[in-house]
């Protein structure tokens, strides 16, 4: 009984269409318009990963995002039946390996309308579930790639 009111449970919890990847011990959480890219630099980044140019990146989720608070940290994880699937465009669905769960520590807008070459201090945290997370905002056409993994592997120069 136990497992059936967790799994009506899990059935209920909204998702937010986004995708997420872990990068090294990082889960990245990228959210933007149908069609700005999410799958795209979600794949990308594993392939950064898998070229040595990144720390080893997995996928968590793609198209739809569990999102749950506990504690101090928002974590993410794949609806059951999108589960190691992730869209390529012009191929489809495909199946790759991927992790249960991710600690959010950063999130990617793509498309952002307050994408800025300098971006205020404020653009840079959003809060969800209560919990400021930073936050990269990509303007439209931008090179999300080499953005969050510049974030991801530089230190921020002093002001």
């Amino acid at each position: 009984m136990a497992q059936a009111k967790d799994s009506a449970a899990a059935a209920l919890q909204p998702t937010v269409h986004a995708s997420c990847v872990r990068i090294g011990d990082r889960g990245v959480l990228i959210r933007g318009a149908s069609g700005a890219g999410k799958s795209h630099l979600a794949f990308a980044l594993i392939l950064a990963g898998r070229g040595g140019l990144a720390p080893p990146v997995e996928l968590v989720a793609d198209d739809r995002v569990f999102l749950s608070r506990r504690g101090a940290r928002l974590f993410a994880s794949a609806p059951h039946y999108l589960a190691g699937l992730i869209e390529i465009r012009g191929l489809g669905l495909r199946r790759l390996a991927f992790t249960a769960e991710a600690a959010v520590d950063l999130v990617v807008d793509l498309g952002a309308d307050d994408a800025a070459r300098l971006p205020e201090p404020s653009a840079r945290r959003v809060a969800i579930e209560g919990l400021e997370i930073e936050r990269l905002p990509v303007f439209a056409g931008g090179d999300g790639v080499q953005q969050v993994l510049a974030l991801l592997l530089t230190e921020s120069a002093p002001d």
